[in-house]
């Protein structure tokens, strides 16, 4: 990759030598202006208007235009020359938490790359540092004649710089969200939410430019001499009147894009659902989930009939058991009873004569 600017980071008293390369790159489809009628192109020629002729890109520098229009050469050894210790060096200045950095003020992104063996050290230091304590660092650095604020943080193997605006470039968000009172109810919540769970995560490697294909099918269409391709109906816009339905039935085009039962569940019962320990055989589909409930209940209902017949073959011998340990006892008790009577018929009457004795006279 080709370098941008030629510098060294400033770590304290340690000087990385680094060239800076671009991190990213567009693939974006160009077009030129063109005459209508033949299609010659349009060009921009650079007139001086003093002279009133075309000059070449050697004739041209900069200038700054002041408050009367009086215009300031400025040179690119002037620029060179500034008093302040970023013109080229990438100074850090400090080390924060990444989540102290306000996404709205990422600008382009660089690479730093080690300019040559003895920065290597070094580079591999500072890349350690900030890997091991989960911080980024926050630099100065002047490019293309003025001074910037940069974000140095690890990527892969490479550190990487993402520019930064400065705070007061920032617009506040003032009259941007509705100035009306809005109630938001909790089905509502609860359909968004579902939404949101249907959608899902993605792989943003998986998303790609579709209008840059589109607008490349209609270059080669044309080139080709045929008749562009036809562009799709445009999907139905307007007023949402009825913000419930249009929940629901996203919810349910989400669901049914993905083969899926379209059921929305109020938030609580996801809640708990989602807290309730996952299976380790994976999702169930709808059809599968009710083929095993229905052959749960025929095995329910099975075990029930079998249970009521064992519960009523039981009981049927019980009764037998007892009917006959009855007629057991019954016999037994009317033996007893009969040798009870013969036994006292045998004893003699002696016994009574002998406790009459004891008695005093």
């Amino acid at each position: 990759m080709r370098s941008i600017w030629n510098g060294a980071i400033s770590f304290g008293l340690v000087s990385i030598p680094i060239k800076l390369v671009n991190a990213t790159e567009s693939h974006s489809i160009s077009f030129r202006q063109i005459h209508n009628e033949d299609g010659g192109r349009i060009r921009y020629r650079k007139v001086c208007e003093l002279e009133d002729r075309e000059v070449t890109q050697s004739e041209i520098g900069k200038g700054y235009e002041d408050a009367d229009g009086t215009i300031i050469p400025i040179t690119d050894e002037d620029l060179a020359q500034l008093p302040i210790p970023t013109a080229r060096t990438i100074e850090i200045v400090a080390f924060v938490p990444a989540d102290r950095i306000d996404p709205l003020q990422m600008d382009a992104a660089y690479y730093l790359a080690a300019s040559g063996a003895p920065a290597a050290k070094p580079y591999t230091l500072l890349r350690e540092a900030l890997k091991r304590s989960n911080k980024v660092a926050i630099a100065k650095f002047a490019l293309r004649g003025r001074e910037r604020l940069g974000m140095l943080r690890v990527v892969g193997d490479a550190i990487a710089m993402h520019g930064l605006l400065w705070p007061d470039e920032v617009r506040a968000p003032e009259g941007v969200a509705p100035d009306t009172g809005v109630t938001v109810r909790d089905k509502e919540l609860d359909l968004a939410d579902a939404l949101m769970d249907t959608l899902g995560e993605v792989d943003l490697e998986d998303l790609h430019d579709e209008y840059r294909e589109a607008v490349e099918e209609v270059i080669a269409a044309k080139a080709a001499g045929e008749a562009p391709p036809e562009a799709p109906e445009p999907a139905a816009g307007g007023k949402v009147l009825d913000l419930m339905a249009a929940l629901e039935s996203s919810v349910r085009a989400a669901k049914e894009s993905r083969g899926e039962h379209a059921e929305v569940r109020p938030l609580s019962e996801r809640k708990t659902a989602r807290a309730a320990p996952k299976q380790t055989g994976g999702k169930k589909s709808t059809s599968t989930a009710a083929t095993s409930a229905a052959a749960k209940k025929t095995a329910a209902k099975k075990t029930t009939a079998s249970s009521a017949r064992k519960s009523t073959a039981k009981s049927t011998q019980g009764s037998t058991k007892n009917t006959a340990a009855s007629k057991s006892t019954a016999k037994s008790a009317a033996a007893k009873s009969t040798a009870a009577k013969s036994t006292a018929a045998k004893k003699p009457t002696a016994k009574k004569s002998t406790t009459s004795r004891k008695r005093p006279a």
